[in-house]
């Protein structure tokens, strides 16, 4: 837009003096008469020449605004203002908003940051109190011979699982801040939650097993498979120290095979004397004229000497004759055992006859406290008297050196005709394959163990859905079952040639001495089998704190109705 001559006097009025700069002392006129003009000078917002010994070039810089009322004035001088404001906002927009919302995002990752740190310090707090009462609690023993009280147990169990729970919660606010894959173990607490249990008990009370070499005892025990017929074994050897007798190991034709799956002079071994001897030797030493003088029968109900007519008549077939049999508590009911005690045996089954037979004891319940102490009631030099042979102990060795390891832990699941077993019982103990697998994941973490060993009954498809759903930290815990036959591998040697392989007595008795080895154990609740493993884990030294039965303290989430 061009601008007429008019404007560029009136501009050069304006801003800039007609006088020239060689006259230095020259001032600008002034009007006393022209008072608007003085007030219009004296508060215009650029006047400039106030001083009256301001330079000539300050001087040219005095502002007229009463020019600017001109509207091409106010347009000439806004449009480079407005150019210059748009630019700037359009770059100063660009140049601060990603700075504002890093700023916005800082602030809220500072205050995720500082309550991630206040967590974690409430954990540690958490943990230190949980620890302290752990030690103080289980780890010194506070409770003294109470330890196997269910409450105890309860209150155990309840205690490990808050302390793994904070160490979940810990590892959770952790993870992601992680710089590699180490995960956190118990060592990193201070705390061994599933080391070994000491089992050495002061003041231990045991019998001395002295038996007469020509008083027996003739053992019953029909009740059950392998595992009630072992515990039924040992409380006959209890029942023999105390009326020092020896002991008769009933024969495989009419019982268990057990020279198969035990070592019977590793009994004799560890008590450094003749306390046990076969049905075969007491044959011979009765140059076979074997004659039980007594029949007596512990249990009265449902049935007395828990023995049926067709076990008698096996007896006698194998040449042994006897008298009736004899009641010696016809209220004592295998249902509802009654507590017995040392004295209670000795005033009813001591006797001078020479050959005596007790019938069944497996729910016998006497001394309980005594019999359930590691290495059992008896005085000898043995971790335990009754333990698996020595073929089955190494075979069980060699099967660990190859396949586990270390460090691993033993599962018995029991599954077969479980169902119904547990269901009637209160609470149940048969667990779905989901929960069941979210228990055993959970100890697997615990005891930080890599494998676990599978001793079941279940079938594949249980077996198959119970490993898919074993995993942590989004790995797959192996559960290791022992496998087929294979000429390749040697570890089960021993079994074959001495041929004890495919005999369902001494596969059991293999399951339990690796199970017994591992180390953590979970059991099967209501099972003999799981049973006689803890007592032989407790016998050997090999518990740990973080034994159990699978789901201990919980319920299943769905039981199924009553027929």
């Amino acid at each position: 837009m061009e601008r007429d001559s008019s404007d560029d006097d009136d501009d050069r009025e304006t801003l800039i003096h007609q006088n020239d700069t060689k006259h230095g002392n020259h001032r600008l006129p002034t009007s006393d008469n022209n008072e608007d003009e003085e007030h219009n000078r004296r508060h215009s917002t650029f006047h400039i020449d106030d001083f009256p010994n301001a330079s000539p070039i300050r001087r040219r810089f005095t502002f007229d605004f009463k020019k600017l009322n001109n509207k091409r004035y106010l347009f000439a001088l806004s449009l480079p203002l407005l150019i210059i404001l748009l630019y700037f906002s359009v770059n100063l927009r660009s140049l601060f908003s990603g700075n504002y919302v890093n700023f916005r995002f800082d602030s809220l990752a500072d205050r995720m940051r500082e309550s991630e740190l206040r967590a974690l310090s409430l954990l540690k707090q958490q943990q230190s109190h949980l620890l302290f009462l752990w030690n103080q609690s289980f780890v010194n023993n506070s409770y003294g011979n109470n330890t196997n009280n269910p409450f105890f147990q309860d209150a155990k169990s309840v205690l490990l699982n808050q302390i793994s729970l904070n160490k979940q919660i810990e590892q959770i606010l952790l993870s992601p801040h992680k710089v590699s894959n180490f995960t956190p173990n118990d060592a990193v607490w201070g705390l061994e939650s599933c080391r070994k249990i000491d089992s050495i008990i002061p003041n231990k009370r045991t019998v001395e097993w002295k038996p007469k070499s020509d008083k027996f005892l003739f053992a019953i025990c029909l009740s059950g498979q392998m595992s009630n017929r072992l515990i039924c074994l040992e409380k006959h050897m209890f029942l023999a120290a105390l009326l020092n007798r020896v002991l008769v190991i009933p024969s495989s034709k009419f019982d268990n095979q057990y020279s198969r799956v035990l070592d019977i002079e590793h009994i004799n071994d560890c008590l450094g004397r003749k306390v046990v001897v076969s049905f075969e030797n007491f044959i011979e030493m009765k140059k076979n004229h074997a004659h039980i003088d007594r029949f007596l029968c512990y249990f009265g109900l449902p049935q007395p000497c828990f023995v049926d007519d067709e076990h008698i008549k096996k007896l006698k077939q194998l040449g042994i004759s006897m008298g009736k049999t004899e009641t010696v508590w016809k209220n004592e009911d295998t249902r509802k055992p009654s507590k017995r005690t040392v004295q209670d045996i000795e005033g009813k089954f001591k006797t001078n006859d020479d050959v005596i037979a007790v019938g069944d004891l497996f729910y016998a319940d006497v001394e309980r406290d005594w019999v359930m102490q590691p290495g059992g009631p008896i005085n000898h030099r043995c971790k335990t008297l009754i333990e698996p042979s020595r073929l089955i102990t190494v075979t069980a060795q060699r099967f660990v050196q190859t396949f586990l390891g270390s460090n691993f832990i033993a599962l018995h699941f029991r599954r077969h005709g479980f169902l119904k077993f547990c269901n009637a019982k209160k609470p149940s103990c048969f667990y779905p394959i989901p929960q069941a697998a979210d228990c055993i994941t959970r100890l697997a973490e615990r005891a930080n163990a890599p494998v676990i060993y599978l001793s079941t009954d279940a079938a594949e498809s249980e077996t198959s859905l119970l490993q898919s759903l074993v995993v942590l930290n989004g790995k797959t815990i192996p559960l290791v079952k022992r496998p087929p036959r294979n000429s390749a591998e040697k570890w089960d040697s021993l079994l074959y040639r001495h041929h004890l392989e495919d005999d369902s007595q001494v596969e059991a008795m293999l399951d339990k001495a690796i199970c017994a080895m591992s180390n953590v154990f979970i059991g099967a609740s209501g099972s003999t089998f799981t049973e006689d493993i803890m007592r032989l884990r407790k016998d050997w030294g090999s518990t740990s704190l973080c034994d159990e039965y699978l789901c201990q303290g919980e319920e299943p989430n769905f039981i199924a109705e009553d027929e």
